[in-house]
């Protein structure tokens, strides 16, 4: 099916592989991100679960008959399939039946509970993530340094432009929804805002049926918004909300809360990264607190370009933001895993990709080009930190992600330089 001003995504390309290899394809993500509008670019029938229309007929459909509901052209999608859950096990068994590849595209804005769901799907559903569009995406990166190239050890250092601090602000503010990209940024920065409004007031009730006090979660997320691209505890949050608002919560209902966040894709923590080193150094286990999108803190945060360029910390933290959901991104897209790091001795890394074969990429980011001998070297230190433990020292290049860099070039200590606004995967 060829959707008329559609822009491309580079799951497209993951998508197709799938349909080719397994049976089924899950794409899960956030709303609004585009999952419905790539998938119906690779489907040749739709069911929309979602769609009130007839009282909500496809649901009822669905949940009294899920067979009659994957009835049509395949590959065929299920939009939403998470409102019936059902369908997930009738896609399996389906799938089971007719022995094909390529049968059926789900799509899901929530991970529900197992409850309803008997089989996992290993070996028949693949599971691809998706989130909001990244600056390549979006054509607001030229592309001109491939990490993928990187990584083979093909670069030329290149004159990318001038960036305004300005513009990266509103890159910031506006985030990667897709409806978003041509807006002008006042009008773009009601998205965010009105999204987070959306699952607090209804998109977290309909996970499961229970109703939570809305303004504890929103508390929450602004805490989540002022930490955020921070490792910091649960007992901090808890803490900020209380100083906030002088309102408390218990642990349990604090985790409740973070859990179901991260089963409406609106948090995207960062996990730890093991380096497995023989030394005594300790590795802390503790995630990176994100959100999917850089424009979700920041309209939390309230923030402007104003605002952002008289608080250059936060900002900081945001653009963080930015480059590291760029960065997930492009590790899916590469087949890479993407983690932070973190130990007792003061090392942190801001993100590390491992590519399948165990080469690295160690990234810090930063704003502007002041902390650039900095960040070398971090980078350098945390390397020679290392120590095989049984096994070779992987393959690692060492990249500084900057906001404000006029080029991307390898400095004399051999740790690149890249602009965030010159990149691809």
């Amino acid at each position: 099916m060829d959707i008329s001003g559609y822009m491309p995504r580079l799951i497209d390309k993951q998508i197709q592989a799938f349909l080719n290899v397994f049976g089924a394809v899950s794409i899960e993500g956030p709303k609004w991100c585009g999952k419905t509008w790539s998938s119906l670019n690779h489907a040749n029938s739709s069911i929309f679960i979602g769609d009130p229309e007839g009282d909500f007929q496809n649901r009822r459909l669905a949940e009294l008959s899920p067979a009659l509901a994957l009835e049509g052209d395949t590959p065929r999608l299920i939009d939403e399939w998470q409102g019936v859950p059902a369908l997930w096990d009738a896609v399996r068994h389906l799938v089971d039946q007719r022995g094909k590849k390529g049968q059926f595209i789900l799509t899901g804005s929530s991970t529900p509970r197992q409850k309803g769901i008997l089989h996992s799907g290993a070996g028949r559903i693949a599971r691809l993530s998706m989130r909001p569009m990244s600056l390549f995406e979006s054509g607001d990166s030229s592309g001109v340094v491939s990490l993928s190239a990187l990584v083979q050890g093909e670069f030329e250092a290149k004159a990318t432009g001038d960036v305004m601090l300005s513009r990266l602000t509103e890159l910031v503010i506006r985030g990667g929804w897709p409806a978003s990209i041509q807006m002008s940024l006042r009008d773009a920065a009601l998205v965010p805002r009105e999204y987070l409004m959306a699952v607090v007031e209804d998109d977290i009730y309909r996970l499961d049926e229970r109703k939570r006090d809305p303004e504890k979660l929103r508390l929450l997320l602004r805490s989540l918004a002022r930490h955020e691209s921070s490792v910091i505890s649960q007992n901090v949050l808890l803490k900020d909300m209380s100083e906030m608002d002088g309102r408390t919560i218990d642990t349990d209902t604090l985790s409740t809360y973070l859990d179901i966040f991260n089963r409406l894709f609106i948090t995207d923590n960062l996990a730890p990264f093991s380096t497995h080193m023989r030394s005594r150094v300790r590795i802390q286990q503790s995630v990176k607190r994100q959100f999917v999108d850089p424009s979700l803190p920041a309209s939390l945060l309230s923030a402007t370009t104003d605002r952002l360029l008289s608080d250059l910390n936060i900002f900081g933290l945001l653009f963080e933001s930015l480059v590291a959901r760029d960065l997930k991104i492009y590790a899916e897209h590469m087949g890479a895993g993407i983690y932070h790091y973190r130990d007792d001795q003061n090392r942190e890394v801001d993100a590390v990709m491992e590519m399948p074969d165990g080469h690295l990429l160690a990234f810090e980011i930063k704003l502007g080009t002041d902390r650039l001998d900095q960040a070398a070297d971090s980078l350098i230190k945390w390397k020679d930190s290392w120590t095989p433990n049984g096994r070779q020292t992987p393959k690692i290049d060492l990249c500084i992600i900057s906001g404000l860099s006029k080029a991307a070039y390898r400095r004399p200590d051999g740790v690149y330089v890249l602009p965030i606004t010159a990149l691809k995967p």
